[in-house]
């Protein structure tokens, strides 16, 4: 591959509202709820997925990002793998270095194979994980504060692992409730030290801690069920939102946020949002 093409990539991510620049997603075109993994998926489950509809909002949230300026890098789906639209779980940037995740289900591994076909296609340096379990959707950013969701699919072990790796940086573990598939299903944070939480999802310790850190906007368990917290930040206080959380997006347009709302009812109905659906690769840091 000639070096030109490499140089096209920057691999760079410190926080979850940077400005985005480079993502990766997978579009719908096999999503199928099968095994239930979730809440939210044990409801639409008899419904399941319109993939032609699906695949209309996927294209329109790809469209958003485009149209913000955000180069949207788009790998193939596979018919066999039917929760592969949620790119956010296959990996994570953290800083200057790209994870590929350890996926906790078989079904689901061979996403982060495709991953790393697709990195090492273009010469693009990435870290492992192995003997252990840790998804991107239970890792949330916030420069030299890093959280990680301690869930069903996320270990101790992998926690440790990053720690030892980035012993500058402060990883902190957050015990989820059992019900709670990610750590971005109930917990994001935005710009000057804000943040949307489910405080139902994780243990009580975990939520008076990151009361110490930040402004907490309180969703309820309705707004949970409908992924309020896993908006997309692409920066400039720019966020990506279901139009359906009509109170969550009054209260962050009232703190200053530009809403872009946009549909996405049929890509939640398997329990993940637009975080879940994307793995960025660079966000610039802001001035």
């Amino acid at each position: 591959m000639d070096n030109k093409e490499n140089e096209k990539y920057i691999i760079h991510c410190q926080n979850e509202f940077d400005p985005l620049q480079q993502v990766i997603v997978v579009p719908p075109d096999y999503m199928k709820i099968t095994t239930v993994i979730n809440e939210t998926q044990a409801y639409y489950a008899t419904e399941n997925i319109d993939i032609k509809k699906a695949t209309e909002q996927h294209d329109f949230f790809v469209k958003t990002l485009e149209d913000n300026d955000v180069e949207v890098i788009s790998l193939p789906a596979k018919p066999n793998l039917n929760e592969q639209v949620f790119t956010r779980d296959i990996g994570f940037t953290l800083h200057d270095t790209l994870f590929a995740a350890n996926m906790d289900r078989d079904i689901r591994k061979e996403e982060t194979i495709l991953l790393k076909k697709w990195l090492r296609d273009k010469q693009l340096d990435y870290t492992s994980f192995s003997n252990t379990s840790i998804e991107g959707g239970d890792v949330i950013l916030d420069n030299n504060r890093i959280w990680i969701g301690l869930s069903q699919r996320t270990n101790q072990a992998a926690i440790d692992y990053l720690c030892e790796q980035f012993p500058h940086l402060e990883v902190t573990a957050v015990p989820l409730q059992e019900d709670i598939l990610h750590l971005d299903c109930v917990f994001n944070i935005l710009e000057g030290a804000q943040a949307l939480i489910y405080r139902d999802g994780m243990s009580e310790a975990a939520y008076q801690m990151m009361k110490e850190h930040y402004t907490l906007i309180e969703v309820t368990k309705e707004e949970q069920f409908s992924m309020a917290p896993n908006i997309l930040s692409i920066g400039d206080k720019k966020v990506i939102s279901l139009p359906e959380n009509k109170r969550v997006n009054h209260l962050l347009k009232e703190l200053g946020y530009h809403i872009i709302e946009v549909p996405f009812s049929e890509i939640i109905k398997s329990g993940g949002s637009f975080r879940c659906c994307t793995l960025p690769l660079y966000r610039k840091k802001s001035s």
